[in-house]
Parts: structure tokens; sequence; C-alpha cells
């Protein structure tokens, strides 16, 4: 293809996109809508999952060492459990600093404190607060908790692991599922949502070409090629969904900024607005590429039908 070629080719494609302002109008509007409904699956997922993430931080797997136990044992385990992958922070809570806690959260309950005062001595445990990258690794962390303790071929010095708690499994395993749920109903919502849309706007452009069916026609007749025939309305498209994408980009500017603050209160504390702001050419590649792909690709599809003689 040459120079001469591509220049009328492109030409054709701005010619008809000006010239029907009125069909253009209406396959921007729909287009439009299309990609405004992917830029909130996007704005969907990543709430669902800062959502997520915010739960799971929320969970962890104390490890409670009797109170005879060396700090040095106890810090040796703690950073063997550190240098493990699937885990993210651990967190020693010395006696001292359980008995400190323990005295501000019950400051209003003199029986307890009372309580506390006649043992005469402080009957709290140290714990490692064990956070791990994934709800489903806990097992493991706390097998390994476990064979450490008794590798040292000493005294077992762990007392307890909430994950073996009855209703701490049972709530672990809930959460798992709501989580696992979620993310799977969330991609079912997206996908569906897409489909949708995309042939919403697959068929305005088809309808848009319709009007274009006896210049098509004529062409084919006298000997034009299929690409040459194709081109300029890809082009169009194309054009529509470039416009599309800005118009798009643009609407969601004064939405994310009314928005962000009621979502950092609801989804995890992430502000939707600094968020847009943050990742703004990740949205203009995702949203632009897709108005221009799916405007070429419509086009050449609805063009399809009318060069067959």
């Amino acid at each position: 293809m040459n120079w001469v070629t591509l220049k009328r080719i492109f030409r054709a494609g701005f010619l008809d996109f000006w010239r029907n302002a009125f069909v253009s109008f209406a396959s921007i509007l729909v287009m439009t809508v299309t990609l405004f409904v992917v830029g909130l699956t996007i704005f969907a997922g990543v709430m669902l999952n800062f959502t997520i993430a915010e739960l799971r931080n929320k969970v962890d797997v104390s490890v409670y060492f009797l109170t005879d136990t060396p700090e040095e044992r106890i810090l040796t385990l703690k950073s063997a459990l550190e240098a493990r992958p699937e885990v993210t922070s651990v967190g020693y809570i010395s006696r001292d600093e359980a008995l400190a806690q323990f005295r501000e959260r019950y400051k209003d309950d003199q029986l307890a404190l009372q309580a506390l005062e006649e043992l005469g001595q402080n009957p709290l445990e140290a714990s490692l607060q064990i956070r791990a990258k994934d709800i489903a690794q806990y097992e493991a962390i706390a097998q390994f908790a476990e064979s450490q303790d008794t590798e040292s071929g000493t005294a077992a010095s762990i007392d307890k692991i909430s994950f073996y708690d009855a209703k701490y499994r049972v709530a672990l395993d809930r959460l798992q599922d709501i989580t696992d749920s979620a993310q799977r109903l969330g991609l079912i919502v997206i996908a569906i949502l897409i489909l949708t849309t995309i042939a919403i706007s697959f068929n305005t452009l088809r309808l848009a070409i319709y009007s274009s069916r006896e210049e098509i026609q004529v062409m084919r007749l006298v000997g034009a090629g299929q690409f040459f025939i194709r081109a300029p309305f890809m082009i169009e498209g194309m054009l529509y969904g470039l416009v599309a994408g800005v118009v798009t980009l643009l609407l969601f500017y004064p939405l994310t900024w009314w928005l962000g603050s009621a979502t950092a209160s609801f989804f995890g504390g992430v502000n939707i607005f600094t968020y847009y702001l943050q990742n703004f050419l990740m949205f203009f590649g995702i949203i632009v590429g897709t108005g221009v792909f799916l405007g070429a690709i419509a086009s050449f599809l609805a063009v399809r039908r009318y060069l067959k003689i």
C-alpha cells in the first residue's frame, strides 16, 4: 500500500465522520456509555479488591507462649517465621506489653483491675501476631510454628495457637468463602456487562454503516478491493472510539471527585478520586484503547455483510 492510497483512506474516514454528524453523534454517545460501563467495572474491581484486602489484613494467627518461656526463644521463632515467603509480618507482644494493653482495655472495669491486682503477678502470656499473604496459608504457618517448637530439643514453650481454636477456624473458613465468592461474582458481573455493552456498540455501528450500504455496493461493483472499502469505515469507527474515550475520561473526573470521600470511608480506605488521578495513564490507555479497538473491530465486522454482491 502506497502513501497516496493510505492518505485517501484516512481522508475518506475523516470526511465520513464529519459528514454524517447525527450518525457520528449517536455512535459516540453509545460508545461513551459502553466505555463508561467498562470504566465503572474497573473501579468496581478496584474497590472490591481493596475491601477484600482490608478484610484479610485484619486476620492474623496468634501464637501464645508459656509464662516461663525465655524471650530469646520467642525471638528465634519470630525470625524463623519472618523468613518464610508466605508471611507478611510478625509482631511480638511481650508479657509486659500484654499487661499494659489489658489495663488500657479494661480501665473502666474496676472489678477486672482489682482481680488482676489480687493475683500479685502478671498472668498474661507473650505472643506473636502473624499475618500471611493469603488466608489459606495460615494452616501451614501454624504447623511450622509447632514443628520449630518441638525441634528445639527442650520442653515445649507454645501454650496454644489461635488457628486451632474451633470458632476461629469456622470464622476463617467463612471469610475465605466470602472473599472467593465475591471475586467470582465480581468477574461474572464484569464479563456480562462488558459483553452486553460491546453487543450494543456493535449494533449501533452497524446501523451507522447501513446508511452507506449502497455506496459500498457501488464501490464493490467497480472493482474496489475489500480492504480499501473497509478501511475508511474502520478509521471512522476508531474516531468514534477516540472521541468517546476522551469524553468518558472527562466524565469520570467530577464523578470520582464526588465519590472520593465516600469510597475512602466504606471501601478499605481507598479514595477513588486519588486512585483515578494516580493511575490516569492506565485509565487513558484502557478506556481510549478499548474505544479505538472496539470501533475498528465493530466497523470491520459490520461492513462485511455489505461486501457480498
